[in-house]
């Protein structure tokens, strides 16, 4: 699948992943029985992995779009609609930006209209992440040996005159690596519909899978 801020420039029309949510609920509600379906979104990860928060943000406006379509399209006292991730990653949020500042942009402090500093002297975006594609290697400047080049610390770019919010942008990291990588924190759970309230919060991911076979009525 595209990313989502790409879609609109495919020229055969790729569906919305909220579009394909309600066809294939409309072609499974045929059946009497009833249905499993799966809805992932798994280009979040791909952004992710990338260092591509804009993407990634964006990806994941389009599933709560994706869900709320499935809870609208089902009724609630029949239909068990479970949401969740398999892991997490390393993005975080820093710094103090006032209210209403762009989260993709540069931090600007509450009482001031202008980007605030690192020491170094440059500023740096609200969301970032520990580790990825995102880092200077001054090991390729011409002199590797030195802290500072140009104004630039080792693993820090110049921001000044980027737009951070566009949606190719790449945030800044800590540590350099040819991919982003998960994270260990706990993931949270959320349902609606029958058993919905066994498993709010966070569980043990075996769990879920006990718990589908008891909303499908494959166990007693």
């Amino acid at each position: 699948m595209q990313y989502e801020v790409d879609r609109m420039n495919d020229i055969a029309g790729e569906p919305s992943l909220a579009e394909m949510t309600a066809k294939a609920i409309n072609v499974l509600d045929n059946n009497e029985k009833g249905f499993f379906l799966t809805v992932e979104s798994g280009r979040i990860d791909h952004a992710h992995h990338a260092g591509n928060a804009s993407n990634a943000l964006t990806d994941t406006i389009e599933l709560a779009k994706a869900v709320k379509t499935a809870v609208e399209a089902t009724n609630e006292e029949e239909t068990l609609i479970i949401v969740t991730a398999d892991h997490s990653h390393v993005f975080t949020i820093a710094g103090y930006p006032k209210r209403g500042n762009p989260i993709l942009g540069k931090v600007v402090g509450v009482r001031s209209e202008e980007p605030s500093l690192a020491k170094d002297g440059m500023p740096y975006t609200t969301v970032g992440y520990a580790n990825g594609l995102g880092y200077r290697d001054l090991g390729n400047e011409t002199n590797a040996d030195a802290t500072y080049s140009e104004g630039a610390m080792a693993g820090r770019i110049d921001l000044t005159s980027v737009d951070t919010t566009a949606s190719g942008f790449h945030q800044e990291t800590t540590v350099p690596l040819g991919s982003e990588t998960h994270a260990g924190e706990d993931i949270s759970v959320h349902a609606v519909g029958p058993s919905a309230h066994l498993i709010q919060g966070t569980v043990e991911q075996s769990v879920i899978f006990h718990l589908i076979n008891r909303a499908l009525g494959l166990v007693d």
